[in-house]
C-alpha cells in the first residue's frame, strides 16, 4: 500500500510564510509527478503547483512569485514553500502524486489534507 502524509499547515498572519511537506511511503517503484492542490470553503479544488520527477515545475497564476515547489526524490517527498501569504490562500492543501507501484501499474494518490489559515 502507498500513503501520502502531509505536514506543515497552520495559522499565519498575512505576509508570513509556511512550508508544507508531503512524504510518500509504502510499496513504491517510482514516484512520477507530484502536485499540490487546495480547496477553499465553497470552492472547487484547484491546482496550486506541480513538479515532475525531472524537476520541471508549473504554478497557478495566483501563486507565481510567492510559492515554490521542491522535491527530494531520494525521500519521495515534495515541499511547498509559501511566502508572502495572503488571506485568499486560506484553504485545505492536498498533496497528489502519480506513483508507479510496479511495471506498467501507475496509480493516483491523495494525501489527507492540511489546513492553512492566513489572517489579515
Amino acid at each position: 500500500q502507498v500513503q501520502l502524509v502531509e505536514s506543515g499547515g497552520g495559522l499565519v498572519q498575512a505576509g508570513g510564510s509556511l512550508r508544507l511537506s508531503c512524504a510518500a511511503s509504502g510499496s513504491i517503484f517510482r514516484v512520477n509527478r507530484m502536485d499540490w492542490y487546495r480547496q477553499a470553503p465553497g470552492k472547487q479544488r484547484e491546482l496550486v503547483a506541480g513538479i515532475t520527477s525531472g524537476g520541471s515545475t508549473n504554478y497557478a497564476d495566483s501563486v507565481k512569485g510567492r510559492f515554490t515547489i521542491l522535491r527530494d526524490n531520494a525521500k519521495n517527498t515534495v515541499y511547498l514553500q509559501m511566502n508572502n501569504l495572503k488571506p485568499e490562500d486560506t484553504a485545505v492543501y492536498y498533496c497528489n502524486a502519480d506513483i508507479q507501484v510496479r511495471v506498467f501499474r501507475n496509480y493516483d494518490y491523495w494525501g489527507q489534507g492540511t489546513q492553512v489559515t492566513v489572517s489579515s
